[in-house]
């Protein structure tokens, strides 16, 4: 059995025995920690969790940096093996439920990503690596398959309706991109960032204080 084979076979068994798990019981845990704040939840499209998938493991495992590999212990190196994702509506509420999150879930990485330059448009988000809350992670799950640690994006609406899109045909394109296609997705980033912008101006012009 090769290295590669012997990766797979442990990842496949910490995926069925405990990521899955942990990622279901994580999403209802979020959902219930934005529901003590009605505030926070009314804002809120959608929180998801997920256990990475054996075969976007791999793919991530087996990327190098300069010729060499960049992760030397996969099982332990790689963060996002659960991941989860709260979606608001607008860009004031995003901060917030950060806060919130942070208040209660220990964060040990937090990144605010937005593109270099101020010409450019692109990916945006929030992202943690948090400790995974101690009621996620019950004896009865195998402790050698448990991670410690699991990844929180927050993104409004218009971010992960265009990270989605980004990451299915320019991430990982089907074929080469052109040109012009790499113009039509910096062209359709920035559409995104503007609706954002003009939607939380409008939402704070005309919501009721009590609102915002």
């Amino acid at each position: 059995m090769t290295a590669t084979d012997t990766l797979v076979s442990s990842y496949e068994a910490r995926f069925s025995l405990a990521l899955r798990p942990i990622a279901d019981r994580l999403e209802i845990y979020i959902n219930d920690l934005l529901a003590d704040r009605v505030d926070d939840r009314r804002r809120v499209d959608i929180v998801v969790a997920r256990a990475k998938t054996p075969l976007s493991f791999l793919e991530k495992a087996s990327r190098t940096e300069g010729g060499h590999p960049k992760y030397v212990d996969p099982l332990n190196q790689i963060l996002d093996q659960v991941g989860a994702r709260i979606v608001a509506f607008y860009l004031s509420d995003v901060d917030p439920l950060a806060r919130l999150i942070k208040e209660n879930i220990p964060p040990i990485e937090e990144q605010n990503i937005i593109p270099d330059s101020p010409n450019e448009f692109g990916y945006e988000g929030k992202h943690f690596i948090l400790f995974l809350p101690k009621d996620i992670v019950t004896p009865e799950l195998p402790k050698t398959h448990c991670p410690t640690f699991f990844e929180l994006q927050v993104k409004t609406l218009f971010q992960h309706a265009w990270a989605q899109a980004d990451h299915d045909l320019a991430y990982k394109p089907p074929g080469s991109l052109t040109l012009e296609h790499k113009r039509k997705v910096a062209f359709t980033a920035a559409q995104a960032w503007g609706a954002d912008f003009l939607f939380n101006e409008l939402r704070s012009e005309l919501a009721p204080p009590d609102a915002t």
